[in-house]
This record gives structure tokens, sequence and C-alpha cells, in this order.
């Protein structure tokens, strides 16, 4: 009998292989996820590992209040901290903490106003930092006291720019001192304060070794910004008022917070990782904690800068995801209508400074004369007509980025009356119902001067946008 070909042995052998090569893409898809995971897991451990950081940190001072302070340290070893502090020498008080750690944070309370305090770290016999250096003063009561602020932009990365930035305000002091009184009363950032992932070990590289002299005298409030964000090291370093212990409503979050100083509100924001909306829970909380301030002056501070022609571009709505675009047409309208005098942002590394304006929350080319309250280039004088927040009285707008490094960038948004690509810090200075900005390069020259005068009779009242 003639044997007859069905064509099945190709049949199963065209199975055969796709069985094969079945198993072939199975394990090459098994190897493919194996490799994503082993590196999300070498990630994971990565970000963890970079939170934290086992060497010595010196003292420095948070949640600055005229009646508490907050004091943190670290040691390599984790021992009991103990602070003894007073007015005078010998100390009168001692707080001790309940456990031995590393990472040491101690409250003090039950402070006077205004106050001159003294304080050691360490038992008698085993004092780690102590003696006449060592000491804070109290935030004051209301009232007609001067305060310094001294402000750092993207400062967190160590190199001879930076230290070039810090000595020239060190110098500038020296030049128009304040008797009995330290550098400045309050350090501020604008966020960027570890460079360039954030990790605990880069902000004591790039932010407590170079300014730690001072942080141990003076508070320190940083905003929080992009590079600060890709670790979460910010909020295991910092020690920040999310319960309104330095003045403020209490915002529940360390991301955002205010707080009371003399006669200044001063109100710092996360243009970073917190909601943008106009629903958010970050605008919720900031009309109730405008609407609740009752200081003359209203300072202002985020990351991403409303208007910037330099490293960064606002007009770009893809530029930083948005961020900038978003701060300007959401935040701006409330700020402006609670009277926040000063708005600084970091993010473009150069300085930038606006005349007092009102009512701009689109692109540069939408800016009309009309917004410009007041602008003259030079050593620029604003007047306001209401001695506290008066709404749509203008604001001045600072892009303050430059304290660590200088970019590149055009420089020409028409809201900007000055802008340097300098590098340099900011320091203002609030007497009563004047408020004074000078920008001081790293040449230990002021570049930039600008004063803000409040109760002025002459000036206009602020009106609405809708009215202009």
């Amino acid at each position: 009998m003639q044997a007859h070909y069905s064509g099945f042995p190709y049949r199963n052998q065209n199975t055969k292989l796709m069985k094969l090569l079945n198993r072939l893409w199975r394990r090459v898809l098994i190897g493919i996820l194996v490799f994503f995971a082993v590196v999300a897991l070498a990630r994971l451990i990565q970000v963890a590992a970079g939170n934290f950081y086992s060497g010595v940190r010196t003292p420095y001072i948070q949640e600055m209040a005229s009646d508490r302070v907050v004091l943190r340290w670290q040691t390599e070893q984790a021992e009991q901290g103990v602070v003894r502090f007073g007015a005078h020498i010998p100390f009168e008080n001692e707080v001790s903490e309940r456990r031995s750690r590393k990472e040491h944070e101690v409250v003090l309370t039950g402070l006077q106003a205004g106050t001159h305090y003294f304080y050691q770290i360490g038992p008698d016999n085993n004092v780690l930092y102590g003696g006449s250096d060592y000491w804070f003063d109290t935030a004051p009561i209301v009232g007609g006291e001067s305060a310094r602020i001294w402000v750092l932009g993207d400062p967190g990365y160590a190199n001879p720019v930076q230290d070039h930035v810090r000595d020239a305000m060190l110098n500038w002091v020296e030049q128009h001192p304040r008797p009995g009184k330290a550098a400045a009363d309050l350090i501020l950032t604008t966020g960027d304060n570890a460079y360039s992932s954030g990790t605990n070990k880069q902000y004591q590289h790039g932010f407590f070794t170079p300014y730690g002299k001072l942080f141990r005298n003076i508070p320190v409030w940083p905003a929080y910004g992009n590079h600060d964000s890709r670790r979460w090291a910010f909020f295991k370093v910092f020690t920040l008022p999310e319960q309104g212990e330095s003045g403020g409503v209490a915002s529940g979050t360390e991301h955002y917070y205010s707080f009371d100083y003399a006669n200044m509100h001063v109100v710092m924001l996360d243009s970073q990782d917190s909601s943008l909306r106009e629903s958010g829970a970050m605008m919720t909380w900031l009309k109730q904690d405008l609407a609740a301030n009752t200081r003359t002056w209203v300072i202002t501070v985020f990351h991403h800068p409303p208007y910037t022609h330099g490293s960064h571009n606002s007009d770009d709505p893809k530029d930083s995801g948005g961020r900038m675009r978003d701060m300007r047409e959401h935040f701006l309208p409330v700020l402006e209508a609670a009277g926040v005098d000063l708005v600084m942002s970091g993010h473009s590394h150069m300085y930038e400074r606006s005349g007092l304006m009102k009512c701009h929350y689109g692109f540069s080319n939408t800016l009309k004369p009309s917004m410009i309250l007041q602008a003259a280039k030079g050593l620029d004088s604003y007047q306001k007509h209401s001695q506290h927040a008066g709404a749509y009285e203008g604001t001045v707008y600072a892009v303050v980025g430059s304290s660590e490094k200088v970019d590149d960038g055009p420089l020409d948004h028409p809201a900007m009356t000055v802008a340097r690509h300098e590098a340099g810090s900011l320091m203002i200075d609030v007497n009563g119902n004047s408020l004074t900005g000078e920008f001081i390069n790293q040449d230990q020259k002021v570049t930039d001067r600008f004063t803000i005068q409040k109760g002025v009779e002459s000036a206009p009242l602020g009106r609405p946008c809708d009215k202009l």
C-alpha cells in the first residue's frame, strides 16, 4: 500500500519551534523584568541610603519663636543629649533627652522674648559645644523692632563661589554693624539646599559645613526645591513648624509653613511637590494663613520663580513641569490680594528683581504698563499707602538663585527692573515701616538696592486687577 503524505510532520515541527520560541521569549521577558526589578531595588536602596549621614553635625537653630526654640545636632555615637542654657553663665536651666541617639533634637521652652541666651551641649564633665560662641536670640515681640534677613539662593553646593558669597556678606556686615547682634536675625533659602541629589551627606558637605558657624546662632528657614525632592533627607535634617509653633496658621506639613518675627510674617511655600491647584490643600491653607496675619510686613518664599528669563524661562509651560506658570497664575493673585510685599524665588541661577507691580499673571508679552506701579532703574524706592498689608498695593518679585553658581540666560524679562549675571546673596533690613534689600555680589559690591516705604499718605491705594 502506497504511503500518503499528509504534512503533519511539518506541522509538528512548527509547533515545537513555536513552543521553543515561546519558552525563550518568556525567559527573556523574565530576565528583563528581573533586571528592572534589580535596578529599581538598587535605586530604592540608593535613595534610602542617601537619607542617612553617620558623621558629626554641629548645632543649628530651628523653629525660632519668642518663647521657644529647637536645637539640633548630630554625634557619631549614640548618646543622651544634655542642653544647659540661660541668659547668664553659669546656666539656670537644663534639658535632657529621654534616650540615647545620634540625631539630637531638643526643644527649649519657657523662654523670654527678645532675649540673648547662651547654651552648652553635653554634661559638665563632657562638654561637646559651649562657651561664648554658642548662643541665640529669641524672636522679639511685635513692635517697631528692626530685623535683618540673609537670603541664600540655591546655596547647597560647596565650591569657591559659595565661600566668596558667604564671606562677602560677612564683610558687608562688618561695614554695617548692629552692636550686640548677629550677622543676621534670620536666614532664608530659596530652595535647592543640597546638590545634586539632596542626600544627607550632600547637606552636610554643601550646606551645614560652609554655613555651620552661622547656623549655631541664627535660625535657618529653608524652602523646598527640586533638588531637595530627589531624596527624603530634607524632612530628616530640618525641623519646621507644621503646627504653627513659630506663629501663623498650622499647615500640618513641613512642605509649607509660616512664621512670625517682630513685625514680619513669612510664608514658605512648596512649589515642587505640593498641589498647585486653586483647590489644593496648600492654597486652602495659604488663604487661611494670610487672612489671619496682623503683622506689618508679609514676605513669601518658594523655589520656582513666576517671572524669569534666566537659566529657566517662566514663559515656557514645559519648563520645570509648568510650576512657574502655575505659581504665577494660581498663587500670585492670592498673594497680591493679601498685600504680600516681597516674593522671593530661586531655581534660575542669577539675580533678577522687579519694580512694584501687580496683576500680571500671564506670559511676559501680556505685561501692561499699568501693571508696573512704580519702576525706576538704579537705587529704587517704592511707596505704599497702607501701614499694614494693603491689598493690591503692589509686590516686589526677586529671583535669588546664585549663591553658589551663576548660569546663562538672556535676562530680558520685561517685569524685571534689574537683572544680573552675578553670584551673590540678598540682605534685607526691616526697620518699622521701611524695608530695604541689598544684593551683595561675590566681589563684596552692592549691585542692587531697593526700599519699600509704608504708611505714605501720598501713595496710591490699591485697586483690584479688574479696575486697572
